[in-house]
């Protein structure tokens, strides 16, 4: 507003007015001599608009920083960080310099809520029993599709693939396990026929209605890490195999001694990624319970994880100085996380070379 008001007066309404003969003809100034620009000068140099005009020079610091940085390591003989990394960093900071100078109060009483801590821990607690099972699942099918005399592997390969293939319409895909699980769906029938057992209203429940988000995910996201896994598998040497055969070793200790200590190169990086989407997952939360059931007035619901709460907080609530200081504070975990996986990714560099 400040350098629009000093570099272009003309745009101001107060300073110009439509000709006579309607829209369409040219513009007159009406105020050809600018009396009131000493009052709008005044308007504009006031300490708030000042202020704001400092937030934006303060943004670029960062960048400043991260240029004379670069510069410095340009002279450098060995150059042991990437100028696109000290770049990333530098606009990383500089963002986050304007974000914290224009909402900190929206962090502080986000930090002073309760709402913040039960989402980040309950969706921290799905994180930690998602990722785990997706592994034990995806490891347990990499090693019987890397049977070499399974019957039929290509048509299991397909089969057991289709539920990343589905991740593009995951929204409609969780609708159906929605389907499944009411109280007429399609498990409770089945519990019914087998085992004469009543009805139960599973995603009325919080424990249950966890649960099935944690089942769904589940089956959506183990394709990706048996695909991982399996890969691995088949870049591990048969002779290391059968040398192991000679030695008299069982499957146990073949398992333990050669498949693990290989396939820990690709399954590092690939857990920490899974764990990122983990973190990040909305879709199937938002259609399956919509963040529900509630546990309490004015308390997130069971399933309401990071992205839920920031969905409602922007689309049902319209609080957007919460839910930015929210996808901040969620940011900074994330690319926590990302720098860790890029440390992996170096530490297992060349492991099958």
């Amino acid at each position: 507003v400040t350098l629009t008001g000093v570099l272009d007066p003309l745009c101001w309404p107060s300073f110009r007015e439509n000709a006579p003969k309607g829209l369409g003809s040219p513009y007159k100034v009406s105020d050809p001599f600018y009396k009131n620009y000493a009052d709008l000068l005044g308007t504009l140099f006031t300490g708030e608009a000042l202020l704001a005009l400092l937030r934006i020079f303060l943004g670029f610091v960062p960048l400043i920083i991260a240029w004379q940085v670069d510069k410095w390591l340009g002279r450098r003989v060995t150059r042991d960080v990437g100028s696109g990394v000290i770049w990333l960093v530098g606009l990383i900071v500089a963002v986050l310099v304007a974000i914290l100078v224009d909402f900190s109060g929206a962090f502080k009483f986000l930090m002073e809520t309760g709402d913040f801590i039960v989402v980040v821990f309950r969706t921290i607690l799905f994180v930690l029993i998602r990722v785990p099972l997706t592994f034990l699942i995806g490891f347990i099918l990499a090693m019987i599709l890397n049977t070499t005399h399974l019957p039929g592997k290509t048509f299991f390969r397909v089969i057991l693939f289709l539920p990343w293939g589905a991740s593009s319409v995951a929204i409609l895909v969780a609708l159906i396990w929605q389907f499944l699980f009411r109280e007429q769906g399609t498990i409770n029938q089945v519990l019914g026929f087998l085992f004469n057992i009543a009805p139960k209203v599973w995603l009325n429940d919080p424990t249950s209605a966890f649960g099935v988000i944690v089942l769904a995910d589940i089956w959506f996201s183990y394709p990706f890490v048996m695909v991982v896994i399996l890969g691995a598998l088949q870049s591990i040497p048969v002779e290391l195999y059968e040398a192991a055969e000679v030695d008299g070793a069982t499957w146990w200790h073949k398992t333990l001694s050669i498949t693990l200590p290989l396939v820990r190169p690709a399954v590092l990086p690939a857990m920490v990624l899974t764990s990122i989407t983990a973190f990040q997952m909305f879709g199937t939360a938002f259609a399956i319970t919509a963040g529900g059931p509630q546990t309490g007035a004015n308390t997130p619901g069971a399933t309401e994880f990071v992205m839920v709460y920031a969905y409602r907080q922007i689309f049902q609530t319209q609080n957007y100085g919460l839910a930015t200081a929210f996808a901040v504070m969620i940011f900074l975990m994330l690319f926590g996380a990302t720098l860790y996986s890029l440390r992996i990714t170096r530490i297992t560099k060349g492991a099958y070379e």
